[in-house]
């Protein structure tokens, strides 16, 4: 979308689910910090700032692979990476992308990672490292001057998509099967139309998700409704569903989804602009996106990243310019627990979350 712009492994130890549960109650605990600066919560956990040195950077891209190791993708075709929980940060930047937006980065470990690059034409790209970013490969460059992608995924180390605001009419949709070396462009038949107005949003590397071998979602905005897309058979075919956020602008609709298994999903969005509300701005799923029930209790504000904590089955973080917000009943409700600004946010198995944003901010919840 000319405008802005994956879900983690479920637990596989009742130790962990444990962990997830304590996390979420601790988290409950929290309550909202001054406007600016670092956040001032009661509770055992909080957003605790690392310095990336980089305060032009705007980080959109945010692919955390454990506690100490995360990948940064932002302006000025910024990439970087972290070995030690964010304590350092090395500039791991694609030669010559210093003109490119980087707005998803997705890392298969502390060596492997593809990124995407958004824009009109031959703006849109995908590079791949093997070496922590020592070397790049450009595996893909867009030459359609109508695609604009947007968000990028993988369902593992081998199988990955990337989304396209519509040509002629229709999402368009590329599919990798070697973890991201090559890429092709999948059939339009499977795709039902767009609507009138209709695009992704690049605002967090969240508009397209995964979860499981085959199942994938888009989330859309800029139509008459803000629709999420649903394919269980890796893109080929897809099935459209709107929800209740905000949609009949091009400011407006879903800017991201996080699903904590096949089935159970939360939608957040709103409208961008900074003087206009965003009532309904969060969503939540039980049946795979077939239908999706409005927050009783919304975040006060647009929100363009969402992240279930780990290992729970109930306790969520959406995060926006102007604060992040918990649910600990699986999307029903939301509050307020930080007022600092983020774009991004993520959680991985060994029971850490990650938020990135403008400014060069990256955070680590610690406890």
């Amino acid at each position: 979308m000319r405008r802005l712009g994956s879900t983690r492994r479920r637990g596989r130890t009742s130790r962990a689910v444990a962990a997830g549960v304590a996390c979420g109650a601790a988290l409950a605990a929290l309550t909202v910090g001054p406007a600016e600066a670092r956040p001032l919560v009661h509770g055992a956990h909080h957003w605790e700032l690392k310095d990336t040195g980089t305060p032009a950077a705007r980080f959109r891209g945010l692919s955390a692979v454990d506690r100490r190791t995360a990948w940064l993708a932002g302006t000025g075709g910024t990439v970087l990476r972290t070995s030690d929980g964010g304590a350092s940060w090395r500039n791991v930047s694609p030669p010559g992308a210093a003109d490119l937006e980087i707005r998803d980065v997705e890392a298969f470990d502390a060596r492997r990672a593809v990124v995407l690059a958004i824009g009109e034409g031959e703006a849109s790209r995908v590079y791949r490292t093997d070496d922590g970013g020592a070397t790049w490969t450009e595996s893909f460059r867009n030459t359609d001057p109508k695609s604009f992608y947007d968000c990028l995924a993988f369902f593992d180390r081998r199988h990955g998509l990337a989304m396209s605001d519509p040509v002629d009419g229709r999402f368009r949709i590329l599919s990798t099967s070697d973890g991201g070396r090559s890429w092709r462009v999948l059939p339009a038949a499977g795709m039902p139309p767009a609507l009138d107005g209709e695009a992704g949003f690049a605002a967090s590397g969240q508009c397209l998700v995964t979860s499981g071998p085959a199942d994938v979602w888009l989330a859309t905005g800029g139509g008459a409704q803000a629709r999420v897309l649903h394919s269980a058979d890796r893109g080929l075919t897809w099935t459209a569903t709107g929800t209740p956020l905000p949609a009949g602008d091009p400011a407006r609709g879903v800017f991201a989804l996080a699903f904590r298994d096949r089935t159970h999903g939360l939608a957040v969005g709103g409208d961008y602009r900074q003087d206009r509300p965003s009532p309904r701005a969060a969503a939540g799923t039980s049946d795979a996106g077939r239908t999706w029930r409005p927050a009783a209790t919304a975040p006060p504000a647009y929100r363009s990243g969402v992240a279930w904590l780990p290992h729970s089955r109930t306790a969520a973080l959406a995060v926006g310019p102007t604060g992040t917000d918990l649910t600990t009943d699986a999307g029903r409700t939301w509050r307020t627990i930080d007022a600092g600004s983020y774009d991004t946010v993520t959680c991985t198995p060994d029971l850490s979350c990650w938020a990135a944003g403008e400014q060069g901010r990256v955070a680590r919840l610690e406890s």
